[in-house]
Parts: C-alpha cells; sequence; structure tokens
C-alpha cells in the first residue's frame, strides 16, 4: 500500500473515487483545495491510498492551519461540517492515518481534526457534542407543506402579505446574499467569510452552488447558500436580518429553500449542525428533520489538550461582545483576515 496526493493521481482518479464512495460527502472533492486555496490561501494535503493493482482504495484531504494566535494544526474538513478519511479496507485506512500522525510531527501540529460519523479509538480523542440534522424530502413539495403544521404555514404566508419576494440563481446574487449574511455576522459578534470565498465556490462548483434570497420591497432581507452532491443538498450558510424576522422572513427563507431541492431533484436536506436540544435543534427539528450524529476524532500530540476553538469559549466573550459594536465596513474589511484561521 503507498500513499500518494492528489498532484501526483490527478482530479479526475480522485473525484472518480469520491463519486464511487457511498460515505462521501460534497467536501471530499478535489475542488475545495482550490476553492481553499484561492479564497484563503490555505496550505492543503490532498492524500490517497493506492493499492498494488494501481487503484485509489482511499482519500483524506487536510487542511494545515498555522497562525500565532490560534495554533499550528491539520484539520478535515476546515469551514464545514464533515469530511474525514475515506476508504475501501483497514489497510488503506491505516497506511492514511500512519500517514498523516506522521506528517503532524514533521509540521509539528498540536492536533489532528477529522470530522467524520463513526468515532476512532486507540490514540484517538472524540467529540461527539453536535448531529447534523437531515430531512428526507417528499418528490412533491405539497406532502412537505401539508406536514409541517398550520402555524408554521401561517408564519410562511405572512412575508407575502407584505409584499416578499424570491430569487434564485448563483453569481449574480451573491451581492444580495453578502449584503445580509455579512450584517447577520457582524451582530452575531463573528468575524465574516470574505466574499470571494462564496465567489470561487459558484465558480468551481457552478452546477451544485445555489443561493436563495427573500426581499421586502426589493431589498435583501434573507439569504441562504446551498450546495448539492449526489441526492444530498445542505445549507452551510443562511441568514436573515433581525429586524424583519417577525414578519416570518427566516421562516418563508426556508421554505423557499426546501421548495427549491425539491424541484432539483434532491432526496435529503441537510440542514447543517446543532447541539441536541438547543434552540437551532429546535428549529430544524420542526421541519420534521432527524438527528445524525457527528464524531470529531482527534489525535493529539504530546502535552496538548483537545482544542476549544469556538464562540462559546468564554475567553472570547469580550471580543465578541466588541465585535457586535463594529461599523459593519469595519467588520467586513477585518472579519475574512480574522476567520480563515478558525476552521
Amino acid at each position: 500500500m503507498e500513499v500518494s496526493t492528489l498532484e501526483e493521481i490527478g482530479e479526475s482518479k480522485w473525484n472518480a473515487y469520491v463519486d464511487s464512495c457511498e460515505q462521501a460527502s460534497v467536501y471530499h472533492l478535489s475542488g475545495w483545495k482550490g476553492v481553499l486555496s484561492s479564497a484563503f490561501h490555505c496550505k492543503c494535503h490532498y492524500l490517497a491510498a493506492i493499492s498494488a493493482a494501481g487503484d485509489v482504495v482511499g482519500i483524506l484531504p487536510l487542511v494545515h492551519f498555522k497562525n500565532p494566535l490560534f495554533g499550528n494544526f491539520l484539520v478535515s474538513m476546515p469551514y464545514f461540517n464533515h469530511g474525514g478519511l475515506l476508504s475501501n479496507d483497514a489497510e488503506a485506512e491505516d497506511a492514511l492515518l500512519n500517514h498523516v500522525v506522521h506528517l503532524a510531527q514533521e509540521l509539528g501540529v498540536s492536533h489532528i481534526e477529522l470530522r467524520e460519523f463513526h468515532g476512532r479509538k486507540g490514540d484517538w480523542q472524540v467529540k461527539d457534542e453536535k448531529v447534523l440534522m437531515l430531512l428526507d424530502l417528499p418528490s412533491d413539495p405539497d406532502v412537505l407543506w401539508k406536514s409541517i403544521g398550520s402555524k408554521r404555514r401561517s408564519q410562511i404566508k405572512r412575508p407575502d402579505r407584505e409584499g416578499a419576494s424570491v430569487r434564485t440563481g448563483g453569481l449574480e446574487l451573491l451581492d444580495d446574499f453578502y449584503a445580509v449574511f455579512s450584517r447577520n455576522m457582524r451582530d452575531l459578534g463573528t468575524p465574516v467569510y470574505s466574499r470571494a470565498l462564496f465567489s470561487e465556490i459558484l465558480k468551481s462548483f457552478p452546477n451544485d452552488a445555489f443561493m436563495v434570497v427573500i426581499y421586502l420591497n426589493e431589498m435583501p432581507v434573507a439569504a441562504a447558500f446551498l450546495v448539492g452532491h449526489k441526492k444530498t443538498i445542505e445549507i452551510p450558510w443562511a441568514s436573515s436580518l433581525r429586524e424583519y424576522n417577525r414578519l416570518g422572513t427566516n421562516m418563508k427563507l426556508y421554505w423557499e429553500v426546501l421548495k427549491f431541492s425539491i424541484s432539483r431533484g434532491y432526496d435529503v436536506f441537510d440542514f447543517g449542525r446543532s447541539t441536541m436540544d438547543g434552540p437551532t435543534y429546535k428549529f430544524k427539528k420542526q421541519w420534521g428533520s432527524q438527528p445524525k450524529q457527528c464524531y470529531w476524532n482527534y489525535w493529539l500530540a504530546e502535552g496538548n489538550e483537545l482544542p476549544q476553538l469556538n464562540p462559546h469559549n468564554p475567553k472570547y466573550k469580550m471580543a465578541i461582545a466588541g465585535w457586535k459594536k463594529l461599523p459593519l465596513f469595519v467588520a467586513n474589511r477585518l472579519g475574512p483576515h480574522i476567520v480563515k484561521h478558525l476552521p
């Protein structure tokens, strides 16, 4: 068993393996290497296990983070809910794991993080606080409409009485999406991703990345970014302007997103990750979605502890409070330089 790289085997062989693997997600595709390299100047290590016959029998895409403030570590896949190692058998899996541990030691990282759907044992520690919320989509939106209950149907209809409109598309909607998204991130106290990230995704996956935007009086008030792969579509980013939520704009956004997903022929809608029984879990649950356990697996270099790079860490409380008070143009200018270091 040999471990090679994406550069050595080529994108066609890599992606053919991803397409053949039932457990693969969109984030295993080679195109993300270009997206992250272009948008964030990430250093990527895309590893492939090659059999004696020359076939790809496993892959592991990794991104290397190294920053004085946030640390030195490897992640598969950062910025998204899942990634990790795919393999045909234990031999390929062991070859990739051994290789990445040696790579980690060479790079002097504090830890490796693999975002997967099964827990690892041995030298690996596991965080399992999060679940994905998945909804099986009917072929007819009327079936879903009837299933969500009268209260939610009323909430969805409310924006229509205010003259709401909806648009779906790609790059032509990016400015409107980003206007809503960046403002919402500032209001949450979270540094915003660069506009370039979304532009690169849309250019790299023109048939699989979409946006849905809700308007009131021609002003964007709620927006979602969608990424599809095979029969699953997910919503990695969605935002709405808080002052309009009383009108049900966020509910209408999700309804339009679900209708769009059905119209495109997807079978499963991925609402993204949540903490079990938390507020976002309950919001997603009301649409009929069911939890799927996430396992974030960690290899720790000697003397290191599990990382706590998350907004609930008390040491970031003052920074979050201060960020909420920044003028929007300042937050939009500074945010991308910070958030690219946060996986």
